[in-house]
């Protein structure tokens, strides 16, 4: 993509309504643009980004074994009544009527609509287990929407929601959206450490956040100093096995959010220079709850002895929208920006000293088709304007490697290679620029594969 037929809206001063990095940051670099209180537009660079996540998150759903579709944002209220959450649920739901004066609801979740699904069409022990998700924009009325897409009103969530014959069965589906979320994290460059919590208006008794730790995060937290370091699941995890070795090793250390915080438990188990406490970003949140929704709901199915019982449920929520300001405040330094290649915008950004110059453009516009030809994802800044400029830029938006074009380079045959993170710089010939790139980009694409 050339930047010059590009909207890439940059800002150099920072909004005053921004009051954290990642807020800050989404707004400098073009990512969003705000239209109401916690309502935003995702402009091209910031879309970008949030399809990439959104990929990855389809990615280790469909590698659990769930199944997508797609409900509508907009519910019915009787729904809502059957489950009994209708009044109880409070002012973040935004109720309305339709003309016919029905009353209806903005999803803020979606238990009782797939509970409606499931019992219209499955009513066999054989159909079981079934996991369906889906990535829908959501909306709760925030009394005080703030922190840009960390904490908005309308946000993009994969919801996931799984039914199963007994609890046994859907504990062992808890445990597989357990693993996928610990993968599905890692890949976006994050370290997101799963925290015992409290299940709040979802219900049940067994729920995890996914945790990313920051200074601007909203919840406290507590854990383990050894969560930071375990190792995540493999590709090749067997999701038809028993997951249960994995889950009891993450969950045998200490952690936990503020709602959930024992001092006494954490002082007993985890040892003084092994102990964090800090402020945390929730990026996530599984939850089982049994038969909260299903028994109410008349959602049943016939055992193998020939009995009907209620399903056994639960639901697994990201924050997709969310997910890109916690990478953010994860990965950033004072000149802006630096996404991982995993969920980079772009993977490479091309920047050409002298637009005008012919030796300059000759050699720019050979190294774009290269690029391009190689599978790489370029952003070409052929913007006739001053180096200080074109490099304030790339590093703001954050591109993971930059390839800088000019004369004086030229002159001599070469090119140079900036890594965004690090800020290490490479010379080399203008004809090992492109080879060198790809086998920068391709080993970090299959290690978050």
């Amino acid at each position: 993509m050339r930047f010059s037929r590009y909207f890439l809206p940059v800002l150099k001063e920072t909004p005053k309504e921004a009051e954290i990095i990642s807020h800050q940051l989404m707004l400098r670099a073009g990512l969003i643009k705000q239209q109401a209180a916690g309502s935003y537009s995702w402009l091209p660079f910031g879309y970008k980004v949030l399809m990439k996540v959104q990929r990855i998150v389809e990615e280790e759903q469909n590698r659990a074994g769930a199944v997508e579709m797609l409900m509508p944002t907009l519910q019915s209220a009787d729904l809502w009544r059957e489950s009994g959450r209708y009044d109880a649920y409070g002012k973040e739901m935004l109720r309305i009527q339709d003309r016919h004066e029905r009353d209806m609801l903005f999803g803020p979740t979606n238990e009782e609509m797939i509970t409606d699904v499931f019992r219209s069409y499955v009513r066999s022990y054989k159909d079981l287990p079934l996991n369906l998700y889906h990535v829908q924009w959501k909306f709760r009325d925030e009394v005080r929407p703030r922190f840009g897409t960390m904490r908005s009103r309308e946000f993009l969530m994969k919801d996931a929601y799984s039914f199963d014959l007994d609890k046994d069965r859907a504990v062992a589906a808890y445990n597989r959206m357990f693993v996928a979320y610990l993968r599905t994290y890692w890949r976006m460059g994050l370290t997101a450490i799963p925290m015992r919590a409290e299940t709040g208006p979802i219900g049940g008794d067994l729920s995890h956040e996914f945790i990313v730790l920051a200074e601007t995060g909203e919840s406290g937290v507590f854990c383990h100093a050894d969560m930071l370091d375990k190792p995540i699941p493999p590709a090749d995890t067997d999701f038809r096995g028993d997951l249960t070795p994995i889950v009891q090793d993450w969950t045998s250390l200490y952690a936990a959010t503020e709602d959930m915080f024992d001092k006494a438990e954490y002082e007993a188990t985890v040892p003084e220079n092994k102990r964090i406490s800090a402020r945390g970003i929730e990026v996530g949140q599984t939850f089982y709850f049994g038969t909260k929704y299903s028994e109410p709901m008349k959602a049943t199915v016939t055992r193998p002895d020939g009995q009907e019982v209620a399903v056994h449920m639960g639901s697994y929520g990201v924050g997709v929208s969310r997910v890109i300001p916690a990478i953010i405040e994860a990965s950033h330094d004072d000149a802006g920006i630096i996404w991982p290649v995993s969920v980079a915008p772009f993977e490479a950004i091309l920047i050409s000293l002298k637009v005008g110059d012919a030796a300059t453009d000759a050699a720019a516009e050979k190294l774009y088709a290269e690029l391009d030809a190689a599978g790489i994802d370029v952003l070409y800044d052929d913007r006739d304007q001053g180096a200080g400029g074109k490099f304030a830029t790339a590093d703001l938006i954050g591109v993971p490697y930059q390839l800088i074009v000019g004369p004086r380079g030229l002159k001599d045959g070469q090119v140079e290679i900036k890594h965004r993170k690090g800020g290490e710089r490479e010379t080399l010939a203008i004809d090992a620029a492109v080879a060198r790139l790809k086998g920068l980009i391709e080993p970090q694409r299959r290690d978050q594969a």
